[in-house]
């Protein structure tokens, strides 16, 4: 009979937030417990930094560029998934949480049975829980966005009324009413720790600011950056600066609301009792976390944070418990990797991906990604060791030396000794766009060129406004005090992206 497959995911959880990977200042017992007996992958990356891009790729095995979704709008949803051929295969599919499958959020994707919860606001079935709870006034479960958007806060609900409890409830009440006839896969899908940054009470008080160390922000860390982390910074509040107490704060709610998801992963695991050696079990985040690192926050880049999440795998009875694996790997190799658990002969050979079970050490392996496309694309690949992007935007390129102790706090673009490996990276990128006529990233055999953007000069040009459905008939009621509540430059929908100013623009 075929291995059951539990599927653990997070959103926007960098790759260095498990304790036993060497991250001291989270507490994660239930992860320390999967990499003491399972495997972790030291250097996987998302195809994309960005939550639909990410997860869109993921369920197809396919690049951005090749399902025509490179950012937070839906691209092309007719590639097979995964949980299509694991369905068709006769596992027992089910997923609970965020899926972010657009353009169609209640789309099954190959899923016999959801549970859906997603942060947009939609009358899910998370939401009518909260109702039928009696937590009707609570109009923003996840936290309050706009203005307050990267503003540590306190969850409006208690802990086992919060989104990650409800998720490991949901999760395990499928694990005792499953048939027992059939393999079950099961996706539980966590909406945090992406912002607002929130956990219940006491949750939220578990690390303090004064211990936090504060973010990385070597010498010259702006030129690090890409016209993105500007962009991010400005509709998500953080373009006029941070002092260094918020900066910590920030950090100890992240970490908090980390530990606080891990708490409810430990009650899955659990809940599985003894089907665990039964049990294939993966756990990953869709993309990291700038969290004040070079000055920027959210993703959207190609920086470490942004673009590298944590990965580990615990075969059934532990095989190859506590190994380390530095080779670079991807999101899109789960597609694969979950078929294989399924035993299935026939591999897909439209996908990108690999077998991660089949992963030799040998030779050279690259991994990719990229957000957004033409004059705002972003593009990335890596060896392991070396690391190139471009943005578009920008007409810049970065090359760094991850081994070094410089790290990402040196580009190495110019370097004399380092220009073969740019060279190298940058030819096998090209090609690969150049092999897929995909035109929005390459002209010949160079990077297409639209021109450098800028900046509008308005600082609040762009800024991000997420109300809940409803608020203003709430406003409306308040008497004297009522008034339109959604600024101007709403109304007209002022996008930052409508008010990039270009110069050096090409025909």
């Amino acid at each position: 009979m075929s291995r059951n497959i539990l599927f653990l995911f997070t959103d926007q959880q960098r790759f260095d937030t498990i304790g036993a990977l060497g991250a001291p200042f989270v507490k994660t017992p239930a992860l320390d417990r999967l990499v003491r007996e399972g495997i972790a992958y030291d250097r996987c990356y998302t195809p994309s930094p960005i939550c639909v891009s990410a997860r869109q790729a993921l369920v197809a095995g396919l690049p951005p560029h090749v399902t025509g979704c490179v950012d937070n709008k839906p691209g092309e949803t007719s590639h097979p998934t995964f949980i299509e051929r694991l369905t068709a295969l006769g596992y027992r599919t089910h997923g609970v949480g965020k899926m972010h499958f657009l353009p169609n959020l209640r789309d099954m994707r190959g899923f016999e049975t959801r549970e859906l919860s997603e942060p947009a606001g939609l009358d899910d079935d998370y939401r009518r829980w909260l109702i039928e709870a009696g937590f009707d006034y609570v109009d923003e479960p996840f936290g309050v966005r706009s203005e307050y958007y990267y503003l540590p806060q306190v969850s409006q609900l208690p802990a086992h009324a919060h989104h990650s409890h409800w998720v490991a409830d949901r999760s395990i009440d499928f694990l005792r009413t499953r048939p027992q006839d059939r393999p079950f896969f099961l996706w539980a899908s966590f909406i945090k720790p992406h912002p607002p940054f929130e956990s219940p009470t006491p949750w939220n008080k578990l690390y303090r600011a004064a211990e936090m160390p504060a973010p990385y922000r070597p010498d010259g860390y702006e030129e690090q950056l890409c016209l993105w982390n500007h962009i991010q910074n400005r509709y998500k509040y953080r373009d006029a600066g941070t002092d260094d107490l918020l900066l910590r704060t920030m950090r100890a709610a992240y970490y908090a609301s980390i530990s606080f998801i891990d708490y409810n992963i430990g009650r899955i695991l659990d809940a599985l009792g003894d089907a665990i050696d039964d049990t294939y079990i993966v756990f990953s985040s869709d993309h990291g976390e700038m969290l004040g690192d070079f000055g920027a926050f959210g993703k959207r880049c190609m920086l470490e944070a942004a673009v590298r999440v944590p990965l580990v795998l615990r075969h059934p009875g532990a095989r190859g418990a506590g190994g380390r694996v530095g080779t670079p790997v991807s999101l899109v190799d789960l597609h694969p990797t979950f078929l294989s658990m399924a035993g299935s002969a026939a591999a897909d050979r439209h996908v990108e991906g690999d077998d991660l079970m089949q992963l030799g050490s040998a030779g050279e392996r690259f991994v990719y990604s990229q957000f957004s496309e033409k004059e705002l694309g972003v593009y990335m690949i890596a060896d392991g060791r070396w690391k190139y992007a471009y943005s578009a935007a920008d007409e810049k390129e970065w090359l760094y030396d991850l081994d070094s102790e410089a790290g990402e706090s040196r580009n190495l673009i110019g370097d004399h000794a380092a220009e073969p490996e740019a060279n190298r990276l940058r030819a096998r990128l090209l090609a690969r766009f150049q092999r897929d006529g995909y035109d929005a990233a390459v002209d010949g055999g160079n990077w297409r060129t639209y021109g450098r953007s800028e900046m509008p000069d308005d600082p609040d040009y762009g800024l991000l406004f997420q109300d809940p459905k409803g608020l203003q008939n709430k406003v409306d009621k308040l008497g004297p005090y009522a008034r339109e509540i959604l600024p101007e430059s709403m109304r007209e929908r002022r996008s930052i992206r409508e008010g990039l100013r270009r110069s050096g623009e090409t025909s």
